[in-house]
Parts: structure tokens; sequence; C-alpha cells
């Protein structure tokens, strides 16, 4: 399919679940709510614009950031099951957020956020160092999982030495995901990191592109590959650490949405990137609208939404991977 007109029906699909997104929920608006919204001082007016429309970016946002990263990591690994958090970079955001919450940090505005930033940003430093240096997908594979781990029991860690039992319902709050009560000021924050890494992808993609010849052609094409390569995992980690600054832990979107536009976009890792961050970004806020429509007495976290139906997204995209493998 032509990349503008999968670009154009994949925003459009957006728009409309952003459309939504803002008429459903608890209260649901009419023609006369909307009418309302449109008017300045309106209980309508705040329910559209102050609570759900920065939800909804925040969700967009998010998604996007998931999704290109997820492309990127695919391309550079060379491998249908890679995700953003095969990196360990989600899982060294989550530990930076839980170090913070159990510090107190949770009362200052954009504390914990800032946090989880800065351990993604430790996290995704390291490995693009790794990747500068080693060519080989499976050695940063290995590192990351390794990372992952490490990060992971640390978590459980802070969740064990927990000073009180509310931080420790704000920690696994913060780990399940969510964009709930997300603002102007945070989209504004994760804005630059987020611009930055997919600033950073773009420019790795044609490296991208010369990997799905082979590592020895891509050396031999006098393109800076060492360059491109750490360009490509600082451009994931950044937007990966921005994203879980925002909303948590968000599994399963990176790895789903580049297979979601895989097959119209073509095999080309530089023509998915685009599509794949739309169909993160149309998945994540259909995911948040599930999570509010869906009636149950509390309302589902993002993260558990996602996990809801990409496990068995991830468990079909194995099988099909397992069946290649033998034939």
């Amino acid at each position: 399919m032509n990349a503008l007109r999968l670009n154009g029906l994949l925003a459009a699909g957006l728009v409309l679940l952003a459309l939504l997104g803002l008429a459903l929920g608890e209260v649901a608006l009419g023609a006369d709510g909307w009418r309302l919204a449109l008017q300045p001082d309106t209980p309508q007016a705040q329910i559209v614009w102050e609570i759900r429309a920065p939800r909804i970016a925040a969700a967009a946002a998010v998604g996007a950031a998931l999704g290109l990263a997820g492309a990127v990591m695919q391309g550079l690994l060379r491998n249908p099951l890679a995700d953003p958090g095969v990196l360990g970079v989600s899982a060294g955001a989550g530990l930076g957020a839980a170090l913070a919450i159990s510090a107190g940090l949770a009362a200052a505005p954009g504390g914990v956020e800032a946090a989880a930033l800065a351990a993604a940003l430790l996290a995704g430093g390291v490995l693009t160092a790794l990747a500068a240096r080693f060519r080989e997908p499976e050695t940063l594979i290995l590192f990351g999982v390794a990372l992952s781990a490490f990060a992971g029991a640390l978590t459980s860690l802070v969740f064990n030495l927990s000073p009180s039992p509310i931080a420790t319902t704000e920690i696994l709050g913060w780990l399940l995901g969510s964009v709930a009560n997300r603002d102007w000021g945070d989209l504004a924050r994760a804005a630059l990191p987020m611009a930055a890494g997919a600033g950073l992808c773009a420019y790795a993609a044609r490296g991208l592109v010369m990997l799905t010849l082979g590592e020895e052609t891509a050396a031999l094409s006098g393109l800076p590959m060492a360059r491109l390569r750490a360009a490509a995992v600082a451009g994931a980690a950044l937007l990966t650490g921005a994203a879980v600054a925002v909303a948590g832990v968000i599994g399963f979107v990176g790895l789903a949405a580049p297979h979601l536009v895989r097959a119209a976009a073509g095999a080309d890792p530089a023509r998915t990137l685009a599509p794949s961050a739309l169909a993160g970004a149309a998945l994540l806020v259909a995911a948040d609208l599930a999570g509010r429509l869906i009636p149950t007495e509390q309302e589902l976290k993002l993260g558990v939404v996602t996990a809801l139906f990409g496990a068995p997204l991830f468990a079909m995209i194995a099988w099909r991977a397992a069946r290649s493998w033998r034939g």
C-alpha cells in the first residue's frame, strides 16, 4: 500500500478514536453536551478539555512513542519478537519511579516523572555504549535482558522495603500504567525527549534498511553503522523512557504496532516507522477508552488492558515465528 495512503488511514482512525474518547465516558456527551462543551466555564467544557482531552493526547503520545520504539528495535535486532522492553529501559524507568515514590518525591510536581526519565536515560546510555561497541544483535538482547532482570529485582526490593502501605500502593499503581489525571504540563515535559528520540530514530532509518541485507553487507556499505546503531538504541531508549515517565509501564504496544502495519507497509524497516507510531497511538487510545468503558467497580489500569489483549497477540506471533523456524 502507498505510504501516504496508509498513514492517512491510520491518522483518520486515530482521530475517530480520539473523538469517541472525548464523547464517551462516565458522562456521555450528546448534541447538547457538545454545544455546551464549546462554551467556556461549563461543566461539559471542563470534562472535555481539562480531563478527557489531555488524557487522550497522553495516550496517543505514549502509544506513538512505544510503537516507533518497537519498530526500531525489531529492525535493529531483526527479531519480530523485539519490543522496547527488551532493552531493559522500561524496567529501569519503573525502578526510578519506584525509588522516587518510596523517597516521598511524589508530592513534588513532576518528581516521579523526572526520576523515571533519568533512570531510563541512564539505562539507555549504557545500552547505547554497548551498541556502539558490539554489532551482534544477540549481545544487545542479552545485555538488555540482564539489565531488565536486575532492575526488576531492585524494584521488588523497593516493594519489600517500602516505608508504608500507601507508598506500596502508589508504586504498584505506577507500574500498572495509566494516563488518568494527566494534564498538558505532563505532555509538555515529555515532548522534548520524545521529539529527540523520534529524530534519532529517523536518522538511524537508513542503517536499519542496510541491516536487512546482513551485517557484512552493512559493514561494507560505507555508512557509519556503529553510529547509526547507537542512534537507534538511544532513540528507542528516549522514547521508551519518556513514555514510562508519562504513563508508567505499558507493555505489548511496541510489540504489536509494527506487526499490525508491516503487511501494508512492506518489509522495509524505514517504511514501518511512521505507520507503527500511528498504529501505536491508535492502539493506546483504544485501550484507554476500553479501560474507561468496561463496567468494573474500579477503572482498569491501562497496562492491564494492553496486557489482556497483547499477550494473546504475542503468543500468536511467537507461534508463527516457531513455524517459520521449523520450516
